[in-house]
C-alpha cells in the first residue's frame, strides 16, 4: 500500500462525510433509488453493466411494469426476456438475470450478505456487493470502472493495468477501507456517482469535485487510471434481407451459442450460400468492444430458395418486436423494408 493510500485511509472518516453529503445533496433521482428492493437493484445493476443510463431508463421502467419482482421474472419464458432485452445489447446479461430469478424464486428467503449473493450463478463480486449493500446494509464496497478511476486518482496512482480486473483487484482493499460502515449503501452509490458526473474519463470535472482536498492527481487526472492499449479490429458481414408476404427471414442462434444464444438477425448471405454482387441496400457499421462491424445489408437474389435448416425463421413484420432479435437489425429492418422486392 503506497503513501498516498496510507494518508487517505487515515482521513477516511472526513472523507466519507464529506463524499456522503455531496450524494445526498446531487444525487440524480434515478427509478432504483426512488424505490430500492433487492431486486430493483439487481435488474438496475445489470441493466447498466457497459451501457448508459439515459439508455438503460426507458427498460428499466418497461421491465419493472412487465415483472416487477423475482417470482413474475422467474414464470417468464426465456423468448419474452430476450425480446424485451432487445436493443440494450450484451444478451448474456439478460440470461443471466433470467436464471438468477428462477434460483431466488426457489429460495426460501433472500440473502443478505454478498457472500451469499456470490453462491448464485452469474453474480460476481460487483453485483453482489451492490444489493447486498444497498438492500441490506452490508458491509460490502463495490468497485467498478468508475471506483477504480476515482480511487486510482484520489492516491495519484500510476501502475499502468494489463486489464481492468487486474485495476479492480488493485484497489479493492482500498475500496473497504475507505467504506462507511454506517451508510455502505450510500457511500457505494455516492463513489459510483462521483465516477459518473464528476470523475469521468475524460474532461473530469476537478473544480467541481466534492473530495478534491483529499486528491493527489489534479492537473493530471485523465492520465490516471493508466491500462495497456487493446488492439482494435474491424470485420465485414454481409446480410441478406428477405420479405416475402408480409414475413421477414431471420437466422435464430443456438441457445447454446456464448453469444446472441437464443436470438434472431438478420441472415448472414455465406449461410445462404450466396455471395452478394453489386451495390448493398445499406451499409451500417456499430463497434461491439474492440470490433468494429461494417454490416452490409443486401437484397435477396431473385427465386432464392431458403435451405430447411434448424434455424430459419419466418417471422410477420408486425410481430418482430416480440421475436428476441438483435435490436440494431429491428431498426434496420424497419428502415429498409420499403426496398425489399419479396424476392
Amino acid at each position: 500500500m503506497t503513501t498516498a493510500e496510507r494518508k487517505l485511509i487515515a482521513r477516511s472518516t472526513d472523507f466519507r462525510r464529506v463524499l456522503l453529503a455531496w450524494y445526498h445533496r446531487s444525487r440524480r433521482p434515478l427509478p432504483w433509488r426512488l424505490e430500492t428492493s433487492p431486486y430493483r437493484t439487481v435488474v438496475s445493476e445489470l441493466m447498466l453493466q457497459q451501457t448508459q443510463v439515459a439508455t438503460v431508463l426507458p427498460y428499466f421502467e418497461r421491465w419493472m411494469l412487465r415483472w416487477p419482482d423475482f417470482a413474475s421474472l422467474a414464470r417468464a419464458e426465456a423468448s419474452e426476456v430476450l425480446a424485451a432485452w432487445a436493443g440494450l445489447g450484451y444478451y448474456r446479461r439478460a440470461r443471466l438475470l433470467h436464471a438468477l430469478a428462477r434460483e431466488v424464486a426457489a429460495t426460501p428467503s433472500l440473502p443478505r450478505t454478498a457472500a451469499e449473493w456470490m453462491s448464485f450463478s452469474g453474480v460476481g463480486p460487483y453485483t453482489a456487493a451492490a444489493v447486498a449493500s444497498i438492500s441490506f446494509g452490508d458491509r460490502a464496497a463495490v468497485v467498478d470502472g468508475n471506483v477504480v478511476r476515482v480511487l486510482t486518482r484520489l492516491v495519484g496512482l500510476r501502475s499502468t493495468f494489463a486489464t481492468p480486473a487486474l485495476a479492480v483487484r488493485r484497489v479493492t482493499d482500498l475500496a473497504g477501507a475507505l467504506l462507511n460502515p454506517r451508510h455502505p449503501g450510500d457511500h457505494n452509490q455516492a463513489m459510483m456517482e462521483l465516477g459518473s458526473q464528476v470523475c469521468r474519463k475524460a474532461a473530469p470535472a476537478c473544480e467541481a469535485c466534492p473530495v478534491r482536498s483529499f486528491c493527489n492527481s489534479r492537473g493530471k487526472a485523465e492520465s490516471i487510471p493508466s491500462f495497456v492499449p487493446r488492439k482494435a479490429r474491424r470485420e465485414t458481414v454481409d446480410r441478406i434481407l428477405l420479405i416475402r408476404a408480409g414475413k421477414v427471414l431471420l437466422q435464430r442462434h443456438a441457445r447454446d451459442r456464448t453469444r446472441l444464444a437464443g436470438m434472431a438477425e438478420l441472415p448472414l448471405a455465406k449461410s445462404l450460400g450466396i455471395d452478394p454482387e453489386g451495390e448493398p441496400l445499406a451499409t451500417r457499421r456499430r463497434t461491439i468492444a474492440l470490433t468494429t462491424y461494417e454490416e452490409r445489408i443486401h437484397r435477396a437474389p431473385a427465386g432464392l430458395k431458403v435451405p430447411r435448416a434448424v434455424g430459419w425463421e419466418w417471422v410477420k413484420l408486425a410481430d418482430l418486436p416480440f421475436a428476441a432479435l438483435a435490436g440494431p437489425h429491428l431498426r434496420w429492418i424497419g428502415e429498409l423494408k420499403s426496398k425489399s422486392d419479396g424476392r
